[in-house]
């Protein structure tokens, strides 16, 4: 009876051993499964290193090479106005009369002023050359040939006022007759004939060049040794523009100025792009932005920009550990490519990074590489 109870409680014994190893490993496929299951799928790819051609925009204005205010040099009524409003104009070309008959008539009495102080000095020479000859002879007093000799000087005097006077008038006279001072388009004009204008500060007028033309921007100072070597042929590049309306301009541009010194307060300096403008396409004060095709002289860190995102004002990627976890790198961006964006700082080329299922990762997150999912070439079920 007793060796009976011996072999039950041995039986029992061995099934509750082999049960509870059952439950272990029951256990352990259990946790495996939930792991596996934890694990994020996401789509990776490489750093890659590649000679970036890209194009870098700067929101710039145009501005004439040349542009003047006409005002008034004399005061007088408007007689005579030449042009029409928003004309193309040559240089020396007729653009505004002022009294012109009044000048002319101030010439004409100044002209005759001077022949009179000419006539008068030629008078008192020939007193003077006749008292000089009665002096010899002692036939005058000394007084009567000092006068003489102090009216031909007066009149000397008068004559060079006549001269200067005479000069005045023609000038005035020059000036009441307003021409442009070089090439280009003239505005609406501020005032009509018959308005009253006054000498030095009454617009009349503005003109500017218009070809070839101008288009300024601000440079960041890190660029200012690239922008030199443009100017100076000593490097290439495309330059061109965006208009208001998204178009791009058809003519290409050069670098032809650059401004003396740097702002201070934004680390930035003006820039002077010249364009041809046959057609005055480009107006002044016309608001555009400014294309610069660059190619790197060396190569850069380049990843898909999907595999970007920002969190406060910082830029971060996921990248992949051998572990298959994830880590979380704030990097800093150069300029985009289409698809793609340079990276300056944060990363090392042949890194992994997370392209796709970057919203469901944190940190220390576990992924399942799906590359072959997301890019149907690597997959031959899907061809």
């Amino acid at each position: 009876m007793n060796t009976n109870h011996l072999v039950t409680a041995l039986l029992l014994g061995t099934g509750l051993l082999l049960q509870s190893c059952g439950n272990k490993e029951a256990g352990k496929q259990g946790a495996a499964a939930h792991m596996q299951a934890a694990a994020v799928p996401v789509t990776t790819a490489q750093v890659g290193q590649e000679v970036v051609t890209g194009i870098r925009a700067y929101p710039a204005n145009v501005v004439p090479l040349q542009e003047t205010e006409i005002r008034a040099e004399v005061t007088g009524y408007i007689t005579n106005i030449y042009v029409a409003d928003g004309a193309y104009v040559s240089k020396g070309q007729r653009l505004y009369e002022i009294d012109r008959v009044r000048y002319s008539a101030a010439v004409d009495q100044a002209r005759a002023n001077l022949e009179i102080a000419r006539a008068n000095l030629a008078r008192v020479e020939k007193d003077l050359q006749r008292y000089q000859k009665l002096a010899d002879q002692d036939a005058i007093a000394k007084q009567t040939l000092d006068y003489a000799f102090t009216d031909v000087n007066n009149q000397k005097a008068q004559v060079q006022a006549a001269e200067a006077a005479l000069t005045t008038a023609r000038t005035n006279l020059n000036r009441a007759v307003i021409v442009a001072p070089f090439a280009g388009n003239i505005g609406i004009s501020q005032v009509r004939t018959g308005a009253l204008v006054s000498a030095g500060s009454t617009l009349l007028n503005t003109v500017s060049s218009t070809n070839p033309i101008a288009v300024e921007f601000q440079i960041n100072e890190k660029e200012i040794g690239e922008f030199s070597n443009l100017q100076t042929g000593k490097s290439s590049t495309e330059i061109n523009l965006t208009l208001p309306d998204g178009s791009t301009y058809g003519s290409l541009g050069r670098i032809s100025t650059m401004d003396r010194a740097v702002d201070p307060q934004t680390g930035t300096l003006k820039v002077r792009a010249s364009f041809d403008n046959p057609a005055n396409t480009l107006r002044a004060g016309l608001n555009l932005t400014l294309n610069v095709k660059s190619t790197t002289a060396h190569e850069e860190m380049v990843i898909p920009y999907r595999a970007i995102f920002e969190q406060l004002g910082t830029f971060s990627v996921y990248t992949v550990n051998d572990s298959s976890t994830v880590d979380l790198k704030q990097v800093k961006l150069g300029q985009k490519l289409g698809d793609k964006v340079v990276v300056t700082q944060g990363l090392q080329a042949g890194e992994r990074i997370v392209v796709d299922g970057v919203a469901a990762l944190k940190q220390g997150a576990k992924i399942v590489e799906n590359n072959a999912a997301a890019n149907p070439a690597n997959n031959p079920q899907k061809k």
